[in-house]
C-alpha cells in the first residue's frame, strides 16, 4: 500500500473511534438518573403544575434548572404550535404569563421559581 492509502485508512479508523466513543458516552450518560428526578417526581405527586410556552425564555430557564429531570414535571404547554395563541386548557385556567406554577392548595406563582421556593411550597426535599 502506498502512503496516501495508509493515511486514508488511519484517518478513517480515527473518525470511527471518535464516533463510537461519543455514542458510548452519550448513551451511558443518558441512562444515569437526573440529579433532580426524585424532586421533580415529588412536585408532580404533590400536584404542582408548571404552565409554560415553548417560545418563552423564562420557561426554558426554568426547565434547564431541572436538567434531564424536567421530564418528570407536570408540564402544560400553553402555546399553540404556531406560537400565536393559547391552548384552551390555559385559557380556561386563566394562565396569563409564563412560567406559572399552580400548587395543590390553589395558589399560583409566576416567573422563574428557585428550586428551594418550589420545595418550600410543596414540602418536597431537594437533593443535597
Amino acid at each position: 500500500m502506498d502512503k496516501k492509502t495508509i493515511n486514508y485508512i488511519s484517518g478513517g479508523i480515527v473518525v470511527v473511534a471518535i464516533i463510537v466513543g461519543l455514542v458510548v458516552f452519550f448513551s451511558s450518560n443518558n441512562s444515569q438518573p437526573g440529579k433532580f428526578d426524585e424532586f421533580a417526581k415529588c412536585l408532580s405527586d404533590k400536584g404542582a403544575v408548571f404552565y409554560g410556552a415553548f417560545w418563552c425564555p423564562h420557561c426554558k430557564n426554568q426547565k434547564a434548572s431541572f436538567g434531564k429531570s424536567v421530564d418528570y414535571l407536570n408540564y402544560v404547554e400553553c402555546s399553540t404550535p404556531d406560537g400565536r395563541g393559547r391552548t384552551q386548557e390555559c385559557k380556561d385556567k386563566k394562565i396569563e404569563g409564563y412560567p406559572t406554577w399552580e400548587f395543590s392548595d390553589g395558589s399560583r406563582e409566576s416567573g422563574e421559581l428557585s428550586l428551594s421556593r418550589l420545595a418550600e411550597k410543596t414540602g418536597c426535599a431537594l437533593p443535597e
